[in-house]
């Protein structure tokens, strides 16, 4: 009796090389085999019904616990792969956000300290060492500020502020020959979205003093029904307008995605090019009445 159950191993084994439909009709055919050897060796009717009980629960056994075994095994590996995908996707994800991150800071600032550098040359060549020196000093703060800017990136504390952006986009704008008009306020907004509409603020400046030429621009921080509207609209819409589908524009969508918000960008009237940042308005949270919890 016990020699029954040798095959089993090898049952098992071979279970997992063939589908099981195929296993069940060439079990059912051995244990037929078996049970007309026996008949024909003289046992009992009792034993051969005993017998074929035997054998069809070893190939059921054998059956069950092999591809129980084997799909265990393979959610493992699964699980394993789906680790490692994991990993490599947060590892993706954190270059794409260094790399957002840097080119938000960078992009303006590079360009202002071109500006100025070339202002100070030209204030040099006519004599006005004074006004030329004031310009390079405003350079050596630039970059001063730069690299604390990237340092912040490189540990990911970077957040930008919303009255600080629109402060220095009238400032850098002004510097640069464009009038610059700056209406609204970030009072009271979270400080996700002030972040979000922050760097907004900083691409639509970088992209004015890079690829427009422009005489003048405004901007306007508006709470409508809609949500928060920050709307930055300039006359250089010829040149501007070639630079609007840059990585740059992507990197706002990604970050205004992060707070349901949208963007547009284009030319919206003749000579006028607008960036139109949308996040829906925030509530405010009520405060939780004293007991209940």
């Amino acid at each position: 009796m016990p020699l029954l159950f040798a095959p089993m191993p090898f049952a098992g084994a071979y279970s997992l090389m063939v589908p099981v439909r195929r296993f069940v009709r060439q079990a059912a055919v051995v244990i037929a085999v078996v049970l007309a050897c026996s008949a024909v060796l003289g046992h009992a009717s009792v034993s051969l019904v005993a017998e074929a009980g035997l054998l069809a629960l070893s190939a059921a056994i054998a059956l069950a616990s092999y591809r129980c075994s084997a799909w265990n095994l393979s959610v493992v590996w699964e699980s394993e792969r789906s680790r490692e995908v994991e990993a490599r996707l947060a590892v993706a994800e954190e270059r794409l956000r260094f790399g957002r991150d840097l080119h938000d800071v960078m992009g303006r600032n590079l360009s202002v300290v071109a500006l100025k550098s070339e202002l100070a040359v030209q204030l040099a060549r006519r004599g006005r060492t004074e006004a030329a020196v004031a310009q390079m000093v405003e350079v050596q703060r630039i970059a001063q500020e730069s690299q604390k800017e990237v340092r912040d990136v490189v540990r990911g504390y970077r957040e930008a502020d919303l009255t600080v952006e629109l402060v220095g986009a009238r400032g850098v704008l002004d510097a640069a020959g464009i009038a610059c008009t700056v209406t609204g306020s970030a009072a009271g907004l979270p400080g996700e979205v002030q972040s979000a509409l922050a760097w907004v603020v900083r691409e639509a400046t970088t992209n004015v003093l890079r690829h427009g030429d422009a005489k003048s621009c405004r901007v306007t921080v508006e709470n409508k029904a809609e949500g928060v509207v920050l709307t930055v609209e300039n006359d250089g819409a010829a040149a501007a307008a070639q630079g609007g589908r840059g990585s740059g524009l992507a990197g706002l969508r990604e970050r205004l995605a992060q707070v349901n918000g949208t963007l547009e960008a284009g030319v919206v009237r003749e000579g006028v090019f607008r960036v139109m940042a949308v996040v829906p308005s925030v509530p405010a949270r009520q405060p939780e009445p004293e007991g209940v919890r």
